[in-house]
């Protein structure tokens, strides 16, 4: 079957020139004798103007160059359609990437992109909108926020921002119902994770895969803030996965579901897949099982 591509490239994502990448994209796609065509992503997230390409011009891989937001707004437009996704990772975290063994690397990206296999994995939706890979609400999503308004990407200068809003950090109230148990909690932060990266190489749910057909929730429960830097670490090194029920006295509760509500109680700012989302009182997080397929190794 003669493969044809769509190029989707982010061109303010990470720090990485988009120019030289185009270039490179053009040159290797036209030695493999693959038809191609190239477009800007867009900040609104509706990638509906490709659908009558996608159907005249019989495309079967769509390949997005951009970080994990963009992924996640491109996939869950283009889902419905028979269609690999492949990843060429120029965000600032690249968690989904990293997650499935996609190098950072554009070379080696690309060569994927032509001798990999495309195998369908998880995504979820928060209130019916579609994410790849993290949801959060509260301290990680404060800092996405910050990053958003940011002149400078990269991991710089999101690192430069965790430290400021550590030390500035409350924790937040919520209402938890999954798995049967519902509880309030008072937390710094709630991880809903697809994969076991927050981003560049740094887990926050240990025990979650892409195709396990399980969401993996972290609550980094109130506690001093060197407390808080101490439980994490031993969260991330142990991955202590347990029962909902036999993990609320802990000070890091990590356990999985299909289905996950939350009650902001007091309006915690949220993320998906890095990128501020609005903030929602109530929120319904389901999994979707093996519902794209990914280019891997």
């Amino acid at each position: 079957m003669q493969r044809n591509f769509i190029y989707i490239i982010n061109p303010i994502s990470g720090t990485r020139a988009k120019k030289d990448l185009q270039k490179f994209i053009e040159k290797r796609t036209e030695e493999k004798n693959i038809p191609y065509q190239i477009f800007p992503s867009v900040a609104s997230g509706d990638y509906s103007f490709l659908n009558a390409i996608i159907k005249e011009k019989n495309i079967t891989d769509v390949v997005i160059a951009g970080g994990d937001g963009t992924v996640s707004k491109v996939v869950g437009s283009l889902m419905n359609f028979d269609l690999n996704f492949g990843i060429i990772p120029c965000g600032s975290g690249n968690g989904l990437a990293l997650a499935a063994g996609i190098p950072k690397e554009t070379e080696r990206a690309i060569e994927i992109l032509f001798k990999g296999r495309a195998i369908a994995i998880d995504g979820f939706t928060v209130n019916n909108q579609f994410a790849c890979m993290l949801c959060g609400l509260g301290f990680d999503a404060k800092v996405a926020h910050d990053f958003a308004h940011q002149q400078k990407r990269g991991l710089t200068a999101y690192a430069r921002l965790v430290s400021k809003n550590y030390f500035s950090a409350n924790p937040f109230s919520f209402i938890i119902e999954s798995n049967g148990i519902k509880f309030s909690t008072e937390a710094y932060f709630i991880s809903i994770a697809n994969s076991n990266q927050f981003g560049n190489n740094f887990t926050i749910a240990p025990k979650a895969l892409l195709t396990d057909g399980f969401l993996d929730i972290v609550i980094a429960k109130k506690s001093t803030k060197p407390l808080l830097l101490f439980n994490l670490v031993k969260q991330i090194i142990q991955g202590n996965l347990q029962k909902v029920e036999n993990s609320l006295n802990q000070p890091v509760i990590y356990f999985q579901t299909e289905k996950i509500k939350i009650e902001n109680v007091d309006n915690a700012l949220m993320h998906i897949d890095g990128e501020p989302a609005e903030t929602p009182s109530r929120l319904i997080i389901e999994i979707k099982k093996k519902c794209f397929r990914l280019i891997q190794p």
